[in-house]
């Protein structure tokens, strides 16, 4: 039987990368008959801190406000209205504006995930931050709907971003971590680093955890038998533009190795992907900027086979 996860871990994936997230922890939590807030660590990366952040303030996955306005499995409406639509609106206007701006910057850093790919990987990543121009879009409205949940950093939360200066990874939360509430850090956790401004915290500018590796695994607080479960929305990302099977390639390369990191330290990693049909769903809403109620109700049955085939 699939048992709950002593660390669980949230991967990056935009709006469409959110609403997957929640409907396969929906699922798994309905099929298993589990209830995932009781995790003892939560790491998450962008999109993956939001949900991280509702999970240890205490809401179930199917309350998430980010998914107010689209269908759930079963008919019910989760409450009030969504930072995802939010964060998702103002994705698309900047990216409007870049002109292509954004796949390019996307391309020349996704082979920087992990800081392996080339020497001095942390130094070549903050340079290119650097030569990105400085958007002037704020996700305000993300860190008011953080700010709302209660989420406090109480040992078990973790988020993920990057330093722009030093083009380093900063886990919030983490003991010896700058300080920061959870509402700033997700925000810095989410801010695409070609779409919104840095965040400041402390003084430092941060922007998307996904800059360094779309799920961070690596920093999950793991040791000898612990159960790590990841959860990767960009790992089978389709689509037709170029750019999308270099950052395929990167999330599944980056999370191999993260997991090969933890598994030495003694810990059993599990990795799930979206499948066939979420792959599909996921691709659609990020093309076409179609709702994520597909998104859902295909996570939602990936995270009920998912339950069943551990039973």
């Amino acid at each position: 039987m699939l048992s709950r996860p002593d660390v669980l871990v949230l991967g990056a994936g935009g709006a469409p990368g959110e609403a997957w997230l929640i409907g396969v922890l929906a699922g798994i939590e309905d099929g298993a008959g589990l209830d995932l807030r009781g995790c003892e660590y939560f790491v998450g990366t962008s999109a993956g801190a939001i949900v991280a952040a509702h999970l240890a303030a205490g809401n179930r996955p199917r309350q998430r406000p980010s998914v107010a306005r689209e269908r759930w499995p079963g008919g019910d409406h989760p409450p009030t209205p969504l930072a995802a639509a939010a964060l998702a609106g103002a994705a698309l206007g900047a990216a409007r504006q870049s002109r292509g701006l954004a796949l390019a910057a996307s391309a020349r850093l996704a082979p920087l995930a992990l800081g392996l790919a080339a020497p001095g990987g942390a130094l070549v990543r903050a340079a290119l931050l650097r030569s990105l121009p400085r958007p002037v879009e704020v996700l305000d409205r993300l860190r008011a709907e953080i700010e709302a949940t209660g989420a406090s950093f109480d040992g078990r939360l973790r988020v993920v971003a990057v330093q722009r200066s030093s083009g380093r990874r900063v886990v919030f939360g983490r003991p010896g971590a700058p300080p920061a509430s959870p509402s700033q850090a997700v925000e810095a956790s989410c801010t695409v680093p070609w779409l919104f401004a840095p965040v400041v915290i402390d003084g430092r500018e941060y922007v998307d955890g996904g800059v360094w590796s779309p799920t961070n695994l690596d920093a999950a607080p793991a040791g000898r038998d612990t159960q790590v479960l990841c959860l990767n929305p960009t790992a089978n990302i389709v689509g037709d533009r170029t750019v999308m099977p270099v950052v395929r390639g990167v999330s599944r390369s980056a999370a191999s190795i993260e997991a090969l990191a933890l598994r030495g330290r003694g810990a059993s990693v599990q990795i799930v992907a979206p499948d066939v049909d979420s792959a599909a769903a996921i691709g659609a809403s990020v093309i076409d900027g179609e709702p994520t109620g597909r998104v859902l109700e295909s996570a939602y049955k990936q995270g009920l086979s998912l339950a069943h085939a551990a039973n």
